[in-house]
């Protein structure tokens, strides 16, 4: 067992939670809703399913039913991962912008973030129904209780969720269908209102009824192709119709004596694999935690680990290199020697060896655990929601890239570059910890940051939660919460880090949960749990 110093000393509200069965959520009553079902004799998955839909209502600024998701699961003998992010539309391609939007002066297609045009085909509920069909031990239906629950009776608006809300509203307030789901007074509610999303509990339903076949091929999905039809969008009841999820084998990088698994692209998983993999070059241990000499190599592993990512990482079936090429330790020693200890600095990829979001986790007495997230993207994601039904679509569409030498080209029936990613700390073949790091670039950093502090320093998993983050932006700038000691902010500063304060409300510096497992004795689980401050939730358990 891990000899934490149970001690946390960052400011804080919360404290860890020890249990046998634990759910870890951003929201209380989507961490209630998946202890509910293991009261109720489910596991695991069961619990993590519940929270999911109920999330999806009480977070709509992080997800939908119309988001993706990925999980990887301990089913108490191997992992398991899951990939059930969209593909594009067929009719998806760079002529297709082109056509529609014409060229930027960079000569490429110009692309939407928001709108129709920017919605791929929604993963998360194919996730749901593939998970349960799979690992699921309570009726399907069963786990939809809690959700079409709040849906008919509403709920009181948080205040993070407000925040997030109201800065939202100005932005999408026209997009299709909008302004009637989401701003029911003319605006965003506001902290301590009652809301009710128009149309979600007759969709859960018939999501709950129909093992999630009506999204894709009901009632539900003729809706969805109805409205993109008449919105002049590409997506039709036949890419609906042919969506399925994949289950994956997860790749991983060894450190210290764990092993950190992720999802494989094209998700940004391997960014934390190749950080952590360029750090284990150095001896942390060593070095003070909050020093700035600790901070500065894990920022430079980071930005080294982004510029690869943004480089080569894609729908795997077009990726021009593989992922263990990518992870490769002669790779990887080579890209560590570039790190200079006394400078900052502003890498371009490498060339190796050719050969919105919400995140929550659950574990139960039977040693199953899942690290499980799902996200819209960029807050509300497109800003589209199918009218009547609740449905509000992802925009992960804006992952592609427009350049036609790109490995991550748009085209139909491919995934774009993902962001979320879940994560699972494991020690010689065995379950540790379930976590993840919610927040668009934020989650492989917020990954690499927070198991350096477990690993490395000992700091148990709410004090790592709690601990200050920097954020990494994709010009290679660096963003410092507020809470880092000012010492060493200068300190950074003075390697010739360069600060910019990018204002993102989605985003912002990541929130995690995590649960890790307390003995290695299979007879005797028991776990403890830590919940992000940086949002409304909650770890729950008994």
């Amino acid at each position: 067992m891990k000899n934490f110093n149970w001690s946390n000393p960052y400011p804080s509200i919360r404290t860890p939670v020890f249990a046998r069965n634990v759910v870890s959520t951003s929201h209380p009553l989507a961490a209630q809703a998946g202890l509910r079902m293991m009261l109720k004799g489910g596991n695991a998955v069961d619990a993590a399913i519940a929270a999911a839909a109920t999330i999806t209502l009480v977070e709509p600024v992080s997800c939908g039913i119309g988001g993706d998701c990925f999980a990887i699961l301990w089913d108490g003998k191997k992992l398991h991962g899951l990939n059930s992010s969209g593909v594009a539309p067929a009719a998806w391609n760079v002529e297709y912008f082109k056509r529609k939007y014409g060229t930027g002066s960079d000569g490429l297609a110009k692309q939407p973030k928001r709108g129709w045009d920017a919605v791929t085909v929604p993963g998360v509920v194919a996730g749901w129904a593939a998970l349960h069909g799979k690992f699921g031990k309570l009726p399907f239906e069963t786990l939809f209780e809690p959700a079409i629950e709040i849906a008919e009776r509403g709920y009181v608006v948080p205040p993070v969720v407000a925040g997030k809300w109201a800065t939202a509203a100005d932005e999408l307030k026209d997009q299709p269908g909008y302004a009637d789901a989401f701003m029911p007074e003319g605006r965003a509610p506001r902290t301590g209102e009652l809301f009710r999303l128009k149309g979600a509990a007759n969709t859960l339903k018939r999501i709950a009824q129909s093992h999630g076949r009506d999204f894709y091929e009901g009632e539900l999905a003729e809706k969805i192709a109805a409205f993109s039809r008449e919105c002049g969008a590409a997506m039709t009841l036949d890419d609906l119709r042919g969506y399925k999820p994949e289950w994956v084998e997860p790749i991983s990088k060894d450190y210290h004596g764990y092993t950190l698994n992720e999802i494989p692209p094209n998700g940004q998983g391997i960014a934390a694999l190749i950080a952590l993999g360029i750090c284990e070059r150095f001896d942390l241990r060593n070095i003070p935690v909050d020093s700035v000499r600790s901070q500065h190599i894990q920022i430079e592993a980071m930005k080294l680990a982004f510029a690869d990512l943004y480089r080569y990482v894609s729908d795997p079936r077009s990726m021009p290199i593989t992922p263990e090429q990518m992870l490769d330790d002669n790779y990887l020693d080579s890209r560590a020697k570039l790190i200079r200890l006394d400078e900052a600095s502003f890498p371009a990829a490498g060339r190796p060896h050719a050969g919105g979001t919400i995140y929550l986790s659950a574990a139960d007495e039977s040693g199953m655990m899942i690290s499980f997230i799902q996200s819209n993207y960029m807050g509300f994601g497109s800003g589209v929601v199918v009218p009547g039904t609740g449905i509000s679509m992802q925009n992960r569409g804006v992952g592609f890239s427009m350049d036609p030498q790109s490995p991550n080209v748009v085209e139909g029936g491919k995934r774009p570059f993902h962001t979320i990613i879940p994560g699972f700390l494991s020690k010689d073949g065995k379950p540790v910890m379930s976590f993840g790091v919610m927040g668009g670039d934020m989650q492989p950093q917020g990954h690499l940051q927070t198991v350096v502090r477990m690993i490395d320093y000992d700091q148990q998993p709410q004090a790592a939660c709690c601990a200050p983050r920097w954020k990494v932006n994709r010009d290679f700038t660096l963003d410092i919460e507020h809470t880092m000691d000012a010492s060493v902010t200068q300190g950074l500063i003075g390697l010739g880090h360069k600060l910019h304060s990018v204002n993102d409300p989605y985003m912002d510096f990541g929130a995690g949960q995590f649960i890790w497992r307390m003995s290695e004795d299979d007879n005797e689980q028991g776990y403890v749990a830590a919940s992000d401050g940086r949002r409304d939730g909650q770890a729950v358990g008994f």
